[in-house]
């Protein structure tokens, strides 16, 4: 005879975690009988914290010991050369070249214990734009429909935007590479309807402009409805020839496509000429600047996931552009570069973001996620620069349900390792979902139909207000 707790049990569906961690939980008073009686969440799913995630990522790898981690009782060869100034937070130094930064420390949750194992900037920027490991951690890592998608993608997926006439993700100006494009942008085997907005265009520039989302004079809706009849013919017919895992979706992406077009909301969202030149002007002129801009505003209008990317490349060409991986800058020091044109940027760009959502009574429900694909070396090696460090380095949140002025975890004396609360890269993305009201549980299939759930990490339940 079935025991009463049992009754029924085929009928539950119980997620995978849920029952990995009955056998870790009796000692807590969490036993298979109560998993049974209800989801790990009230109503099945978690409460929505966050309407929007604004993620904006540092591609290269900002050094976590030089800026919101600061080791300065730490031997000099590990110490930071730059002065260390007060902030906002009263338990937070950062550096003489981020005063302004200082002051919005008390908005942000700082996690101090984010580790992973990838040492090359295709494998770790994978890791970080999809929250899933990669197979291995190599340089040549490749854009594959085996991989993850984006997590907008994944939102996309599970709460797009229906409706509207607007993208659910978008992201720009750069598609993220070393060597060969960093897989982790776009749907992967969700499909091309999942693939973001993406904006290949200098948002500094002062004809920036999406024609795509603009008809031409002769051309009305009708007519590009005509025109889509006749393409949807094409696509049947080719289809029937050839109908890869990579197309799959492409239908759908010409659909949300043409919808866009006919929405003025989203050509209003991208308008940035309509913004006060003192506003465009307190983001910096900079293409990272206008960007960061160009995020509020979308979120603004009621787009899900915004990924703005600091820079295309790793590092740079001169001390004027480039990403954070600065320790290759032919043989250069690092700190000069940084100061130059790193800092600055951040220190006209994050201050003005934070403060734009706020007085717009937007920060509450919108997630700023700051982060790189890792860290950098405690130890200054001998051309006095620093390089990939994945061991342990700083993530910064801010708005949508997360703690203000909270610093979550703790490195060593160096910055070298986590001593307290590590976090993986998967228990960040399963936060990210928590907070936008997506249980992180939830399941996608791959290319090859198989169920995956959409983090296997865990909400770090600490950092959420």
């Amino acid at each position: 005879m079935k025991s009463p707790a049992c009754s029924g049990f085929d009928a539950l569906r119980l997620s995978r975690r849920q029952l990995l961690k009955v056998g870790g939980m009796g000692t807590l008073g969490l036993t298979l009988p109560k998993l049974l009686g209800g989801s790990e969440y009230p109503g099945g799913r978690p409460k929505a914290r966050a309407k929007s995630v604004i993620f904006l990522f540092q591609w290269g790898g900002p050094s976590h010991v030089d800026m919101f981690d600061l080791k300065m009782n730490a031997p000099s060869e590990y110490r930071t050369p730059h002065k260390a100034i007060r902030t906002s937070n009263p338990d937070l130094i950062t550096n003489e070249h981020l005063p302004r930064v200082a002051k919005i420390m008390d908005r942000f949750t700082v996690i101090r214990s984010v580790h992973h194992t990838m040492k090359n900037h295709n494998s770790a920027g994978y890791y970080a734009l999809s929250g899933s490991a990669p197979p291995t951690d190599d340089q040549r890592l490749r854009d594959s429909i085996d991989l993850r998608p984006a997590y907008g993608s994944i939102v996309d997926h599970l709460a797009p935007n229906l409706g509207s006439g607007l993208p659910t993700f978008v992201s720009y100006p750069h598609v993220v590479a070393d060597g060969s494009r960093t897989p982790g942008q776009r749907g992967s085997f969700l499909g091309k309807q999942h693939d973001p907005l993406f904006v290949p265009r200098d948002p500094n520039d002062p004809n920036f402009t999406l024609p795509e989302l603009s008809l031409p004079g002769n051309l009305s809706m009708d007519r590009l409805q005509a025109r889509r009849g006749l393409q949807e013919i094409v696509d049947r017919q080719s289809r029937l020839l050839d109908y890869s895992a990579e197309a799959r979706g492409l239908d759908e992406y010409y659909k949300n496509a043409i919808s866009m077009l006919n929405s003025e909301r989203i050509r209003q969202a991208f308008d940035l000429a309509s913004e006060p030149v003192k506003v465009r002007d307190s983001y910096g002129r900079t293409t990272y600047g206008q960007g960061c801009l160009l995020a509020r505003r979308l979120v603004e209008n009621g787009v899900k996931f915004v990924t703005c990317y600091f820079s295309s490349a790793i590092g740079g060409q001169s001390i004027t552009d480039g990403g954070w991986d600065t320790h290759g800058f032919n043989d250069t020091r690092m700190y000069p570069i940084v100061e130059q044109y790193h800092y600055p940027i951040t220190e006209t760009t994050l201050p003005t973001l934070i403060h734009d959502l706020e007085n717009r009574g937007l920060l509450d429900e919108t997630l700023v996620v700051w982060m790189g694909e890792f860290g950098r070396t405690p130890k200054i090696n001998k051309n006095a620069s620093r390089d990939h460090w994945p061991n342990c380095y700083s993530v910064l949140l801010a708005g949508g349900g997360v703690k203000a002025g909270y610093i979550h975890g703790a490195s060593d004396e160096t910055g070298s390792n986590p001593i307290e609360k590590p976090v993986k890269l998967e228990d960040l993305s399963a936060t990210i979902y928590y907070l936008l009201g997506i249980d992180p549980t939830s399941e996608i299939h791959d290319s090859q139909g198989r169920p995956l759930m959409i983090s296997s990490g865990s909400p770090i339940m600490d950092v959420v207000a």
